[in-house]
């Protein structure tokens, strides 16, 4: 199934896709569907329908309780930085409050002239899990998403902890759907990913190279912490990053990026001026 969160006039819809429409689920987002412990029944409902066709994406879940991020999770992109292979992942945190929808602009900060975009697999929660074994992990899996983890580089760097240059407001795209395992060849995908600035490709790599999958990351974070349903893991970018490249390159008012994963989707974002 490929579900998705959509804006309407009366607020915000769980939705399922079917053909060229979209059917409500009776859920305001995809954060209550999979609070319930059926969700998988639930979304297969009937209900009213939406078109496809000019639909307004919200954040697949509008209202996570927790986004956590894996930075160093691509072999090209560790080289490229020029850092050595971890042996555990580099976690970091975002909030609700950074999420976009996969068609909504990106407005870029004033504070920063160093905005860099990330494409990212990402891992939507859909079952309470506490220290999970292999098995708990990959059932807790409700689907995949793309993600966008836009970055201010200046700000991300101003300190050897990255937080503060990744949690500006309103600036990370995801969506437009979660996508259930069965879709993209379970829970541990081999997928495409691509970044695409005005035309030109700037990340592509394949999933399948990811050096801590989806299973184990939700493992090794649920032993620190519950994951509730609805929390999304970022599972990392390949190489093909701005601040990457000499010389550097960032996002400026006027740009579009595509950010895209084979079987997800794509987010089609416009830079705009604060």
């Amino acid at each position: 199934m490929k579900l998705a969160t959509i804006r309407t006039a009366d607020g915000t819809r769980a939705v399922r896709l079917d053909g060229e429409v979209l059917v409500d689920l009776g859920y305001a987002d995809l954060g209550e569907l999979f609070a319930e412990a059926d969700w998988r029944e639930r979304a297969a409902a009937s209900g009213a329908t939406y078109p496809v066709a000019g639909a307004d994406f919200a954040p697949v879940v509008p209202h996570p309780s927790k986004v956590v991020c894996v930075g160093h999770n691509y072999t090209n992109h560790i080289k490229e930085m020029g850092r050595d292979l971890p042996q555990f992942p580099t976690l970091f945190p975002k909030f609700a409050e950074t999420l976009l929808g996969a068609g909504d602009d990106i407005v870029k900060p004033a504070e920063t002239d160093a905005l860099d975009w990330e494409v990212e697999l990402a891992v939507v929660i859909g079952k309470r899990v506490r220290r999970a074994d292999e098995r708990q992990a990959a059932d807790a899996i409700a689907g995949f998403t793309v993600m966008n983890d836009i970055s201010a580089r200046d700000w991300q760097f101003r300190t050897i902890e990255w937080t503060q240059g990744k949690i500006w407001e309103a600036t990370t795209p995801v969506g437009p759907y979660v996508v259930t395992p069965d879709e993209v060849g379970g829970v541990r995908p081999a997928l495409q990913v691509r970044t695409v600035v005005d035309g030109e490709v700037r990340q592509q790599d394949d999933t399948g190279t990811l050096l801590f999958d989806p299973v184990f990351l939700v493992r090794y974070i649920s032993t620190v912490i519950t994951l509730r349903p609805g929390d999304i893991i970022a599972t990392g970018t390949p190489a093909g990053v701005g601040n990457a490249r000499e010389p550097k390159v960032f996002l400026h008012p006027g740009d579009t990026v595509v950010t895209e994963i084979s079987g997800l989707g794509a987010c089609v974002n416009k830079v705009v001026e604060a």
